[in-house]
């Protein structure tokens, strides 16, 4: 899944870093002389929204930009990723805005890629998804990043998937397992059944009250495998999702016990790439 973020919310971005123009550009009386600007890598990292940082400069009215690499490389420290060029003050309009989110979104992009690179060392070929416990407002970037770091949205929102949590079963009092899957059989019938359980027992009594997939919250790797065992005979049995506290140090272990997806938050949380930026007057 991976999409360029629109021109509006690229605008939106550069409005809110200055909304009444640059004091400072404009007071040194520079705003007009043309110059040039580099971004480049400090740090090894899985490039993430270098396209939507060219765009910003181009927004900010700069007559060239190049750009190095694409969203989804692996950029080695020192590597060149964007060369802009224009006046003073749209290279200052853009400039801040297009590093913090190349950093904050390689930052994402760079974890996600060491969970795959993790979890497939185990099981070539799994999957690793990212939940959506992103920041609110921030949705589409976050997604650009994990996709650039080889991930998939997890689930874009309450409106796509059927997800059932205890915090639902809660208000379903003594009522049993097959019969509320039905009931949601019925009412969304071109929807998977997803059921969220955190014991071995639960994940049983769901896997055979007829869902779709299991969603094995915070179990160990070891719980994992001794759910996929048990189930090894079903004729239909539930896609296994180990979710809750997955990282890369035991996202293989995760993989090797018999999980057919990973679901993870940790990407979200990874520090920002370090981009630097480099701006020189250009003589006329």
């Amino acid at each position: 899944m991976s999409y360029p973020l629109p021109d509006a919310r690229l605008a939106a971005m550069l409005a809110e870093d200055a909304p009444h123009g640059d004091l400072t550009t404009a007071g040194l009386g520079i705003g007009e002389r043309p110059g040039r600007l580099v971004l480049r890598a400090r740090d090894t990292m899985t490039l993430a929204c270098i396209e939507e940082a060219e765009r910003l400069f181009q927004l900010a009215a700069c007559a060239e930009t190049r750009r190095y690499a694409a969203s989804g490389a692996q950029v080695e420290a020192g590597g060149e990723l964007l060369r802009a060029a224009g006046p003073a003050a749209a290279l200052h309009r853009a400039a801040k805005v297009a590093q913090v989110l190349v950093e904050i979104a390689s930052g994402i992009a760079s974890r996600a890629h060491a969970m795959v690179q993790a979890a497939r060392s185990a099981r070539p070929g799994i999957a690793v998804a990212c939940t959506r416990k992103h920041l609110p407002g921030a949705k589409d970037v976050m997604l650009r990043a994990i996709a650039a770091g080889g991930c998939i949205p997890h689930r874009l929102g309450l409106s796509d998937s059927v997800l059932v949590f205890p915090e639902h079963r809660a208000f379903l009092g003594r009522t049993p397992p097959h019969l509320w899957v039905a009931s949601l059989r019925a009412a969304q019938p071109e929807r998977k059944i997803a059921v969220e359980a955190d014991s071995i027992d639960l994940a049983l009594q769901f896997a055979h009250a007829g869902v779709d997939t299991l969603q094995l919250d915070k179990l160990p790797p070891e719980d994992v495998g001794a759910v996929a065992r048990a189930l090894s005979g079903m004729a239909r049995r539930p896609l296994l999702v180990a979710t809750g506290g997955v990282n890369a140090a035991n996202a293989a272990a995760y993989a090797a016990a018999g999980a057919d997806l990973l679901v993870t938050s940790a990407p979200y949380a990874a520090p920002p790439a370090d981009v630097a930026v480099t701006m020189s007057a250009v003589d006329r």
